[in-house]
């Protein structure tokens, strides 16, 4: 299974040229306490199936869905997630993360 995510953009390809669909989604920018660091990969296929990581689990549902969406709209798309310090303090973590 680690293997697998060594191989997540071919991944991606395989399931695009099956004909299901397939979003990559690249963390391009951290800063802060981001849970994963530039280069961590997800890929996520048209029926939701998914593989790799790219919050640790945090904001994925996000990711996932905002994935769906642009495979609907056959656009790609640039997001960003954060907490402020405020927040994580609030929450109990001890800094924030973009």
């Amino acid at each position: 299974m680690i293997a697998d995510l060594d191989r997540i953009p071919e991944i991606a390809l395989d399931w695009s040229r099956a004909g299901k669909g397939a979003a990559l989604a690249t963390v391009i920018e951290t800063w802060g306490s981001a849970p994963r660091q530039c280069g961590a990969q997800m890929v996520i296929r048209s029926d939701g199936e998914m593989m790799g990581s790219v919050s640790g689990g945090c904001v994925e549902g996000a990711v996932v869905a905002e994935a769906l969406e642009a495979l609907e709209a056959g656009a790609p798309r640039i997001l960003d997630y954060g907490v402020s310090d405020a927040d994580a303090f609030a929450a109990g973590l001890a800094c924030g993360g973009r």
